[in-house]
């Protein structure tokens, strides 16, 4: 199973790979990213973060200062 995130703020794109099952939480994990810093966004709808990926792709929108 494939999805590719969209990070917002910029224009970073990152494809996931992995097993089915699998959840958001454990796919931004694996790619680096803190999920209980994010937003996670399909077709303007939220997505819980232990919700298993079914999207082809996310929007994933940072919701803290990395600075």
């Amino acid at each position: 199973m494939k999805c590719r995130f969209h990070l917002v703020p910029g224009d970073d794109r990152l494809e996931y790979t992995g097993k089915e099952g699998t959840t958001y939480e454990e796919a931004l994990l694996s790619l680096g990213i803190n999920p209980d810093t994010v937003l996670i966004l399909h077709e303007g709808r939220s997505l819980p973060q232990d919700a298993c990926i079914r999207e082809d792709e996310a929007v994933v929108i940072s919701t803290c200062s990395r600075g």
